[in-house]
């Protein structure tokens, strides 16, 4: 086996990866305090593409020397955006149609070796919610009017059915159709729904205040004394992770 020269790795210039189709992951930083910490996520962040990092409350900004050494310019292709207050990151994420994931050790918390299976439940009930809030509004069409108004509403119920009928027809597809994309390539990965991970302080970890308002948590099982990983290694962990079930084979 040979190593590859740097111009053999095919690497985005700048404006290519602006211009590239992203990961569907956006990484929360939680107060975190250590700028080498925050540099070497937005290096593995260029590194898997991913949409962009937040950050928020103490967790310092570019452009910082400190960053730079650990981030390699990968703070520079990927998008940030700060926030003060980490609760209005999760807020905005959420009403932007985002998943979001706490990485903490908590009660009930998702195994990351489970993530494939936790992303099919949350597309499963999803497509529950739709098909709930389909049947709803077919029962609330007023039947009542029978004059001029009468071809309209059995058109209107007609709409309905067929909607319904369509989408009993996604929902029995869904599960096949969500596994095709997790087993091919994706070229289409905006297509898809959208997911923010969100990593906490060195120290105290994701707030509980946070957590709270999380849809969900994913831990990394850990088999030694310390149950402490450092938070740059786990946010590459799970960057890969996400990159391993949302784009690769």
């Amino acid at each position: 086996m040979r190593k590859l020269r740097t111009i053999e790795m095919k690497r985005l210039s700048l404006d290519e990866f602006k211009e590239a189709e992203k990961l569907p992951l956006i990484v929360v930083l939680d107060d975190v305090r250590s700028l080498y910490n925050v540099g070497s996520v937005f290096r593995c962040g260029d590194a898997f593409r991913i949409e962009a990092v937040y950050l928020c409350g103490i967790t310092a900004c570019p452009p910082n020397a400190e960053i730079h050494k650990t981030a390699l310019g990968g703070e520079d292709s990927v998008t940030w955006k700060y926030f003060e207050k980490t609760e209005d990151a999760v807020q905005q994420l959420q009403n932007d149609g985002y998943f979001v994931y706490s990485i903490e050790q908590v009660e009930g918390s998702t195994k990351l070796q489970n993530l494939y299976e936790s992303i099919n439940l949350s597309l499963k009930n999803n497509v529950q919610h739709d098909n709930s809030a389909t049947g709803k509004a077919c029962e609330n069409i007023n039947l009542s009017p029978k004059n001029n108004v009468q071809n309209d509403t059995i058109a209107s119920v007609k709409a309905c059915e067929n909607n319904a009928f369509s989408k009993k027809n996604t929902t029995e597809n869904d599960n096949s159709v969500v596994a095709k994309e997790h087993e091919s390539h994706s070229n289409t990965l905006n297509s898809q729904p959208r997911y923010a991970v969100i990593f906490g302080n060195e120290v105290k970890g994701v707030k509980q205040t946070v957590v709270d308002m999380c849809d969900g948590c994913l831990e990394i099982p850990q088999f030694g004394t310390k149950h402490s990983l450092n938070v740059s290694t786990t946010a590459g962990i799970v960057m890969w992770e996400f990159c391993k079930v949302l784009a690769l084979k």
